[in-house]
């Protein structure tokens, strides 16, 4: 698991990998193409399980400023927020879990099927210089993805500050100091963490699927174009169904 002593160097590299399109089928940005798994975010209990799809609902992320950050935590929670925007508010994030591993993360803003789907990007991507098989995405390098409203970095930097102090050394990890012992009750795979007690703004965090990688996001809008919904999808299955693995893993 990577640590913190090491976000300087590992955020500067995660900048410039969330800056560069990665190679992942996606044609000419056709979604369906980039993910077979969007379905997920609108299926019902009975229809997940039916698929041998685990339903986690880990509680509700407090959206200060409703600017989205989608990272790996550890190494990019100064990750740009993506450039669309929802209204600050707590909303509930869902996980997806098949053969074992969280598949896929969702975070809803109001009920209903989107019509659409787009590719999640941050100021500065441009979809229309994505080319052949390219997509934008976020680096993983410590197995670990989350949702966070960009003003819950501050907190985390306070919480960093704090453990500091208590060990009396510049040098801590965040995973093993704060997100360890919160990790373990759910088998490692997610926590609603909350960097400093009392304060707003806490941060929904999962484990990514395979594991390292790059993956993409998505918005689903209706048919106003407003957000219903934001999806993760970490690679572990196709076409919304736990119940046969994609093969060559």
């Amino acid at each position: 698991m990577s640590t913190w002593p090491m976000r300087t160097l590992r955020g500067l590299l995660c900048a410039v990998a969330a800056w560069v399109p990665s190679s992942a089928g996606a044609g000419e940005l056709d979604i369906s193409k980039l993910s077979s798994n969007l379905d997920l975010a609108s299926l019902g209990d009975a229809d997940l399980a039916a698929r041998s799809i685990n339903v986690l609902r880990i509680g509700k992320v407090e959206l200060t400023s409703g600017r989205i950050v989608a990272s790996d935590p550890l190494v990019g929670p100064d990750r740009a927020a993506f450039s669309r925007t929802v209204s600050p508010g707590d909303y509930p994030v869902t996980l997806y879990q098949a053969f074992g591993r969280i598949a896929a993360a969702s975070m809803r803003f109001a009920d209903g099927k989107p019509v659409r789907w787009e590719l999640a990007v941050v100021p500065g991507q441009d979809i229309n210089s994505l080319k052949n098989d390219e997509f934008f995405g976020y680096p993983v390098d410590a197995g670990l993805g989350c949702y966070m409203d960009t003003d819950t970095f501050a907190l985390i930097q306070e919480r960093e500050k704090q453990v500091q102090a208590e060990k009396s050394s510049p040098d801590i990890n965040y995973y093993d100091d704060v997100l360890a012992s919160e990790l373990k009750p759910n088998n490692d795979d997610y926590v609603l963490h909350r960097p400093i007690s009392g304060k707003r703004g806490n941060v929904a965090i999962f484990s990514s699927g395979w594991g390292d990688g790059f993956y993409p996001v998505f918005w689903g809008l209706d048919a106003a174009g407003r957000p219903l919904v934001l999806f993760t999808d970490f690679g572990v299955m196709e076409n919304a169904d736990g119940r046969r693995e994609p093969g060559g893993q």
